[in-house]
C-alpha cells in the first residue's frame, strides 16, 4: 500500500508531532510512504531523517506533477492547506483522501472548503466533539474517532534535579501549549494569584510561546509563583519533575500534550470543554474544571495538592487510560479505514466502467 500523507504547517506543534510519529510507525511496518511537506519547515527536516520520499512544496498548488503523485493508494491529509491539496490530487488522479481533523472549532462554511471535506472518502475527529462538527458538515459522510496517541520524550535525572532545584523543591504545576489566549494561561495565571497566599508552596512553570506570551506575561506581573519558560524541548524532564498539570483550555480539539503528560505519570486539571472529557474522567484518573472558571480551576488545584493519595489513586487509572490511547491500536485503525476507502474506489471504478 503506497500511503501519501499531506501536512503543509510552517510551525511544528501537537499536530505535527502526531503526524510525525504515525509515519514513523507507519514505515516501521512497511508501508511504502511519500510525504507532501512544507519545503523547510521543521516538520520537512524531520521527515527527511526517515525512510520515506518527500516531496517539499511551497503552496498545496504544488507537487501534483510528479512522478510519484499519480501513485497513491490513498492520501492522508493532517491539517487545513492539505485538504485543497488532496482534492487537487483527486481531481487529477482520481486518488481517494481521507482527512484527519484536530480542531474542535466549527468548518469554514466557504465554498471551496466545503467542497473539499465532502470529496474526501472519510473524516476522522479525534474526540467526539470533532466528530459532531464532521457531521454538522456533512451528515451522509463516513466519520470515525480516532484519538491522538501520547508521544514519549527522554529523562535526564540530571536535568529533572535541576529543575527542581531551580524552584526551591517546591510544588510545580505546569502548562504546556502554545500561548494563545483560548489554551487559558489568564485561568492558570488568576489561580496562581487566588493560591499565592493559601499555598505558597505551589509553584507555577509556563511552558510555551506564542503570540499571546506578553498579554499573558502582563496578567502575571507581581507574582512569585508563575514562571515563564519559554518553549521547551526537553519535555520529558518538565513532566518528571512536575507533581501536576493543569489545561483549562476554553476549547480543544482533545489535548496531546494532556495524554503525554498522564502518560508520564502525571494527573492533569483540564477544563470540562471540546475533547478533553474525552480524556480526563472527573475524579476517576483527574479533575475537569469548569470552563473559563478560575475559582473552579484554584479549588481543584488546592484538592489535589491538599491530597497526595487521591493524586496517587487518579496517576494509576490515568495509566490505564493511555493504554485506549496508544499509537498502535491508531495506527490498525487507520490502516481498516485506508482499505475500506480503497475498495469503495475500486468498487465505483468497476461501476464506473461496467456503465460505461
Amino acid at each position: 500500500m503506497h500511503i501519501c500523507h499531506v501536512n503543509l504547517a510552517t510551525h511544528f506543534n501537537g499536530g505535527e508531532n502526531q503526524t510525525y510519529e504515525l509515519i514513523k510507525h507507519q514505515i516501521g511496518l512497511g508501508y511504502d510512504i511519500t510525504v507532501v511537506v512544507k519545503a523547510n519547515s521543521k516538520l520537512h527536516k524531520k521527515i527527511s531523517t526517515l525512510s520515506c520520499s518527500v516531496i517539499p512544496v511551497r503552496h498545496f498548488v504544488f507537487g501534483h506533477l510528479t512522478k510519484k503523485a499519480s501513485s497513491f493508494d490513498v492520501v492522508h491529509i493532517h491539517e487545513g492547506k492539505a485538504t485543497y491539496w488532496g482534492l487537487i490530487n483527486h481531481y487529477l488522479y482520481k486518488t481517494p483522501y481521507v482527512i484527519t481533523r484536530r480542531i474542535d472549532n466549527v468548518i469554514s462554511q466557504k465554498w471551496i472548503t466545503k467542497h473539499a471535506y465532502s470529496k474526501a472518502s472519510a473524516t476522522v475527529g479525534l474526540s467526539n466533539t470533532i466528530v459532531n462538527r464532521l457531521l454538522e458538515c456533512n451528515p451522509e459522510q463516513n466519520v470515525l474517532k480516532i484519538p491522538s496517541s501520547p508521544v514519549s520524550y527522554p529523562v535526564s535525572d540530571t536535568n529533572v534535579s535541576q529543575i527542581k532545584e531551580r524552584f526551591g523543591n517546591k510544588f510545580i504545576i505546569i502548562q504546556a501549549a502554545n500561548m494563545l489566549k483560548h489554551k487559558g494561561f489568564d485561568l492558570t495565571i488568576e489561580a496562581a494569584k487566588k493560591l499565592a497566599t493559601s499555598h505558597p508552596s505551589i509553584h507555577f512553570c509556563l511552558l510555551g510561546d506564542g503570540k499571546d506570551m506578553p498579554f499573558f506575561q502582563s496578567l502575571a506581573v507581581g507574582l512569585n509563583n508563575v514562571t515563564f519558560v519559554g518553549k521547551q524541548e526537553n519535555m520529558g524532564d518538565w513532566f518528571k519533575a512536575a507533581n501536576l498539570q493543569v489545561h483549562p483550555s476554553y476549547n480543544e480539539g482533545l489535548g496531546s500534550v494532556i495524554l503525554e503528560g498522564m502518560k508520564a505519570g502525571l494527573v492533569v486539571i483540564g477544563s470540562n470543554s471540546g475533547g478533553i472529557p474525552d480524556i480526563i474522567q472527573h475524579k476517576h484518573n483527574g479533575l475537569l474544571s469548569q470552563p473559563g472558571c478560575s475559582q473552579s480551576l484554584c479549588e481543584s488545584i488546592a484538592y489535589l495538592h491538599d491530597n497526595p493519595d487521591l493524586v496517587h489513586s487518579m496517576a494509576k487509572a490515568s495509566s490505564k487510560t493511555i493504554e485506549k490511547f496508544s499509537l498502535t491500536v491508531a495506527s490498525k485503525m487507520y490502516e481498516k479505514l485506508y482499505f475500506q476507502v480503497m475498495e469503495q474506489t475500486d468498487r465505483k471504478a468497476l461501476s464506473e466502467n461496467s456503465s460505461n
